[in-house]
C-alpha cells in the first residue's frame, strides 16, 4: 500500500428496501418503549444491512480488483427473495449482546451468494470468515448489561418471537464505504453488482 493512501473502511452487503427500512423503524420505536434501559445501542434504520462480508480498512488501489471480483459473482446469480421475520440475539440469551432480526424465504441461494463472494474475496487477501454464517440484521446493541436488563430482553423474546416485517428481495450486491463520525457511520455504495449483469460502478 502506498503511503501516500488513505483506506477505506468497507464491507459488501445487500441494501433493504424503503418498505422494510421503515417497518425496522416502527419495530425499533415499539422495542425501545419495552426495554428502555441505557445498555441498549439502538442502530439508525438507514445503516442497517445484510453484511455479507467485512473487508475492513483497506487501500483505494485494491478497489478495481475488488469490484472486478463482485462484478463477477453477481453475474453467476439471479435475483431471489427473502423475508425479515423473528426476533433473536447473538450470543445467547443469557448474555444478549446483539438484538436482530432472522430472515427467511431463500437461504439457500443466499448462502451459496454468500459463499461465493467469499471464494471470490479471498484471494485477494481478505481470508474467509472462520464463523458460520447467520444471516441477520442487527437492530440494537447491548453493552454491559444488568441481569435484570438481560431478563427483560428474553421476556421481549418469548413476548414477540416472530416479527414479521415483510420481504427482502435480493437484486443486487453493494460494496460499501463506511466513514465513522461521532454522530454516526455515514455509508456510501462504491459498487452495485445488480445479480444476473455485470453490475456497474456508483456514481
Amino acid at each position: 500500500m502506498s503511503t501516500t493512501e488513505t483506506p477505506i473502511r468497507t464491507f459488501i452487503a445487500i441494501e433493504l428496501t424503503p418498505d422494510l427500512e421503515r417497518a425496522i423503524r416502527d419495530l425499533q420505536a415499539q422495542l425501545q418503549g419495552r426495554l428502555p434501559f441505557p445498555s441498549m445501542r439502538w442502530v439508525q434504520p438507514h445503516g442497517i444491512h445484510l453484511t455479507l462480508k467485512f473487508l475492513g480498512d483497506i487501500p483505494p488501489s485494491r478497489l478495481p480488483t475488488i469490484q472486478d471480483a463482485l462484478a463477477a459473482v453477481a453475474a453467476r446469480h439471479a435475483p431471489f427473495a427473502l423475508a425479515a421475520e423473528g426476533l433473536g440475539v447473538f450470543p445467547s440469551p443469557s448474555r444478549p449482546n446483539v438484538l436482530w432480526v432472522g430472515l427467511a424465504g431463500d437461504l439457500p441461494r443466499l448462502h451459496r451468494l454468500r459463499d461465493d463472494v467469499e471464494a471470490a474475496i479471498a484471494p485477494l487477501g481478505y481470508p474467509t470468515e472462520s464463523r458460520p454464517f447467520h444471516p441477520h440484521l442487527t437492530l440494537a446493541r447491548i453493552k454491559d448489561a444488568a441481569p435484570t436488563d438481560a431478563q427483560q430482553v428474553r421476556d421481549q423474546l418469548r413476548q414477540s418471537p416472530a416479527a414479521d416485517l415483510g420481504a427482502l428481495p435480493v437484486t443486487a450486491i453493494h460494496l460499501m464505504r463506511s466513514d465513522l463520525s461521532p454522530q454516526g457511520a455515514r455509508y456510501t455504495p462504491l459498487g452495485i453488482y445488480p445479480l444476473g449483469t455485470k453490475g456497474q460502478l456508483a456514481e
